[in-house]
């Protein structure tokens, strides 16, 4: 059985930001990636996708994100190539097509499995897998009575499948919204909504909302330790969005109460035939591997750590968590913070044994 220095679970921002964290302390990572290429979740996002933070605030430790236009806002395949190209310059073995399935205690380390039978010895892990690939599709009334498409927007890459169609897109947060108002302009789009969607301006006094948030502090300071559950995010927008929706393209209605075949009943009691449900209501972190390894995931599947620092598990770290200690921790322009500090920990947690 191969023995290394720490296992990296994940070939996305995370993992790659933790590799070079890791070199950085005299550690020689692995990391283990599950599909073919280095780039994450990122290749896999719906085909519009562009960031609401500009170019500047968007590189990973070591390299900057390129383009001369620091203030542009990366298209999805941008950001595709700059994991790819970070991935190339990177001095770690990046193992792709290597889908870890379990985690295990073993002789002072960690047993790492792999899917096909392969097995490494690590004297730490680092768990950076994401939350792509689990989908949080939560109860809503008469969802399961629904008899028409349902898909996640895991699923959702493009209008051109919903041309003509009546779609109800559930979700209050960025992703529902881009995700309605370009489905509206080729399908009758309503978006369902537990509460009103609120918005945060892209700009304030001239600079985009992530200077202020950087010059502040805010980006960076630990107030995740202090938050209970994650708070909802605001929908960041140039005034597009907030036009659109108060054009009704596409129209918000709070949720709907039930479903009777293809027709949904809504708070007021009209009741309307709809023929997909777009369910943008993120996702969970994505750690079936470590479901084995006593102590590391509570009974919902969730991380037991801190800022991290797996609570229960020594040698177990987490990265790219949502508010694993800033608001920043699952971003691009965050995670190199976090990925640093469980480098940190591991390296003398690694020295003393």
């Amino acid at each position: 059985m191969e023995r290394i220095d720490v296992a990296v679970m994940g070939g996305g921002q995370s993992g790659l930001a933790a590799a070079h964290a890791l070199l950085r302390r005299g550690l020689r990572p692995v990391v283990l990636e599950a599909s073919g290429r280095a780039a994450g979740s990122w290749p896999h996002y719906y085909d519009s996708l562009t960031l609401f933070s500009p170019a500047r605030f968007n590189s990973l430790p070591g390299m900057p994100f390129p383009g001369a236009d620091r203030d542009r806002y990366p298209h999805r395949d941008e950001v595709v190539a700059y994991l790819s190209a970070y991935a190339d310059r990177l001095d770690a073995e990046i193992c792709t097509g290597c889908r870890v399935t379990a985690v295990r205690r073993t002789g002072g380390g960690f047993a790492v499995e792999l899917k096909g039978g392969g097995r490494l010895f690590a004297r730490a892990v680092v768990a950076a897998s994401g939350t792509f690939g689990r989908p949080y599709r939560p109860v809503l009334p008469g969802l399961e009575e629904f008899a028409g498409q349902v898909l996640h927007a895991a699923d959702y890459r493009s209008p051109a499948p919903f041309t003509g169609r009546r779609v109800v897109v559930v979700g209050a947060g960025n992703s529902a919204v881009q995700i309605a108002a370009e489905l509206s302009r080729a399908a009758e789009v309503t978006l369902a909504t537990r509460a009103p969607v609120t918005f945060a301006a892209q700009r304030v006094l001239g600079r985009d909302l992530h200077w202020w948030l950087t010059r502040t502090g805010l980006d960076a300071a630990p107030l995740g330790r202090l938050l209970s559950r994650p708070p909802a995010q605001p929908v960041f927008d140039d005034g597009r969005y907030r036009a659109a929706l108060a054009a009704g393209r596409p129209k918000r209605r709070p949720m709907f109460t039930g479903a009777d075949g293809t027709k949904l009943t809504w708070q007021d009691g009209k009741r309307e035939e709809a023929d997909v449900i777009v369910l943008a209501t993120g996702y969970r972190p994505d750690l079936p591997y470590l479901a084995g390894l006593d102590g590391a995931l509570d009974a919902a599947g969730n991380p037991r750590h801190r800022g991290g620092v797996a609570t229960d598990v020594v040698g177990l770290a987490f990265v790219g968590l949502e508010w694993q200690r800033t608001l920043s921790s699952n971003s691009l322009r965050g995670v190199g913070r976090d990925a640093d500090r469980i480098a940190r920990r591991l390296a003398a947690y690694l020295a003393r044994r």
